[in-house]
């Protein structure tokens, strides 16, 4: 643990390569901190443990000012504050009207598989489909794989050649897309 607290020590005098050597040393302790820090968040979050991670390390060290640490506790009461900020920023903007935060989650996963729906219902998710293909292909395209080939998130982002959390966020996106204009429609 003495090269950790020596790379601290550079990084916080703003030795760059100090700085890029320290995450490998301490990522699986920050890793273990911001999941301990995301198991106490409500659910729903669309932030993950490695986000977090990442978006603290880079305010610890990627800032333009060094900042000085008084060893390796220290800079992890540095890290779980700088999580808890990330945290609570990111409720503020989910919060915020700008951001929907007046609306509700909805969830397509009560909804049967095309098989067994009612053809109304079918044809009406399929031309909010084209619509939405018009709009946003990938979000589109996700909604094909995951409601009507059944496919799971990882297998649809690896279909599409995307990230998982790509293939999240345009799913999440499509759903409340859909269920807005189904609902318009009928």
């Amino acid at each position: 643990m003495a090269d950790v607290t020596r790379f601290i020590v550079a990084a916080s005098a703003g030795d760059a390569t100090a700085a890029a050597e320290l995450l490998p040393l301490v990522y699986e302790e920050l890793r273990k901190l911001a999941a301990a820090r995301m198991a106490a968040e409500a659910p729903g979050q669309t932030f993950q443990p490695t986000d977090l991670v990442h978006e603290a390390y880079v305010r610890l060290v990627g800032v333009e000012h060094a900042q000085s640490w008084n060893g390796r506790g220290h800079f992890f009461a540095a890290a779980a504050e700088a999580m808890r900020r990330i945290l609570v920023e990111n409720a503020r903007r989910k919060k915020s009207l700008k951001r929907g935060g007046d609306r509700q989650r909805v969830s397509l996963a009560g909804h049967e598989r095309p098989g067994g729906s009612d053809p109304a219902e079918l044809l009406a998710i399929d031309e909010a489909l084209i619509r939405l293909a018009a709009e946003d292909a990938t979000a589109a395209a996700v909604v094909k794989l995951r409601y009507f080939g059944g496919l799971s998130i990882e297998d649809a982002a690896e279909s599409l050649r995307i990230s998982r959390a790509t293939a999240y966020r345009h799913w999440t996106y499509a759903r409340a897309w859909l269920h807005n204009e189904v609902r318009h429609q009928g």
